[in-house]
């Protein structure tokens, strides 16, 4: 019988047709821009942690399997009760954003799968939370003490993410909520505080006014004394005929009667 080789280009042609019809879907692979896969390979070497596929058009053996991850960021909102440090209940709202560290897939598949989110990022964010409020008390949470309550949060959420291959980048305390009873309690109380602040400061303004008007007449009383005390019978003597010398030469008419005045002084008498 002789050999075709026509015939067989057709059968290997057939073939190839054939394993593309039924396995191509799992051998080509296009990952769009934001996504990244590590490789599966469930009869050699089972899991590749290092090697990472990056978008763009890839070809695997069949019988392998590529898991894809969306490596964008991602945002999540979250609402939850949790308990102050008495126990009262506290409503908070969060918003987390985060993605997946590019690098760490394949040990982040390994460990929680592409699930991540529900079983790994959910969980510690309200972990965190619960965490952190149960050191603070609901008016330390809701006023006096808010700043260092959310940077604690995001910094205990952050660490806690970070060590399981998320990358978190950022995470927003959009509300704080009291029961409406507590809260007004809280709003009053702060009220009270902030006017008993503003008589205080009344209160050492005017101690502050009362001290400088104190100063200043023990600074006039002390220039008088300095005064009085200078001011000889002598040193009086000499500025009234002072006084005199020059008045008599002023050209306003005038009459002179010497030795008249007090203490032997002139007394001058004019028109002017």
């Amino acid at each position: 019988m002789k050999f075709n080789f026509k015939s067989s280009y057709l059968v290997l042609g057939a073939v190839v047709l054939i394993v593309l019809l039924l396995f191509g879907g799992r051998m080509f692979k296009i990952l769009k821009p934001g996504e990244k896969a590590v490789i599966f390979k469930p009869y050699t070497t089972g899991l590749d942690k290092d090697n990472i596929f990056g978008e763009g058009f890839h070809i695997i053996a069949p019988w392998n399997e590529l898991e894809v991850y969306n490596v964008r960021e991602q945002q999540r909102d979250e609402t939850m009760d949790v308990l102050d440090k008495n126990g009262l209940s506290v409503n908070v709202d969060v918003t987390v954003r985060f993605n997946p560290s590019y690098s760490k897939i394949g040990f982040l598949h390994e460990q929680f799968g592409v699930n991540f989110i529900n079983v790994l990022v959910i969980p510690e964010v309200r972990s965190s939370v619960r965490q952190v409020a149960g050191r603070y008390t609901a008016e330390e949470i809701y006023s006096t003490k808010r700043a260092e309550v959310e940077q604690t949060i995001i910094t205990e959420t952050k660490k806690a993410l970070s060590a399981n291959f998320i990358d978190m980048r950022a995470l927003l305390i959009r509300s704080i909520n009291l029961p409406a009873q507590i809260k007004g309690a809280i709003e009053n109380k702060l009220q009270q505080e902030q006017e008993a602040l503003a008589y205080e400061f009344r209160l050492k303004r005017e101690e502050s006014e009362a001290e400088r008007r104190r100063i200043e007449a023990e600074g006039i009383a002390n220039y008088n004394r300095i005064i009085d005390a200078s001011l000889t019978d002598a040193i009086l003597t000499q500025r009234g005929i002072e006084a005199t010398t020059s008045l008599a030469e002023s050209p306003n008419s005038k009459v002179i009667v010497i030795g008249s005045g007090k203490d032997g002084l002139p007394i001058i008498l004019g028109n002017n």
